[in-house]
């Protein structure tokens, strides 16, 4: 799992550097974790997406600028973990295959949790129909 996410590491600087492709992943990130793929919902992991989406979103728009580079960096890469059906436990085997999805985003979690709660706290000042909360544009 160490090697896998090294790897998506790598993969996450070089990606968001690319708006297209940082779209392209926070999208699919979004749709899986909405999908029910995750029937048993491990560790609440569902729930657990959203927040870290809108962070890299945020980040990226330029919108919100309190998150460490390397915390960015982590999201993506357990992002890119997340939506990969061939991680270290393929996510085609049925309860078990989601169970290291559910670790490698709660150990990011748990290493970058005061950013995150810093960035909840951010967006709950912003008014709620404020479009960028929900869905901030990208730059080009």
């Amino acid at each position: 799992m160490t090697r896998t996410l090294d790897e998506a590491t790598r993969k996450a600087e070089s990606l968001l550097k690319n708006p297209r492709k940082r779209g392209k992943l926070l999208d699919t990130a979004t749709r899986v974790a909405a999908s029910g793929k995750y029937a048993l919902d491990v560790s609440g992991i569902t729930g657990k997406i959203s927040p870290l989406v809108r962070m890299v979103r945020c980040t990226a728009s330029r919108e919100y600028l309190d998150t460490p580079w390397q915390s960015i960096v982590l999201i993506t890469a357990a992002l890119i973990y997340f939506v990969s059906p061939f991680d270290a436990i393929a996510d085609f085997l049925p309860v078990i295959g989601f169970i290291d999805d559910a670790a490698v985003i709660s150990a990011v979690l748990a290493a970058i949790s005061k950013d995150v709660e810093k960035f909840m706290a951010w967006e709950s000042t912003k008014p709620p129909s404020d479009p960028a909360v929900i869905n901030p544009p990208e730059p080009e």
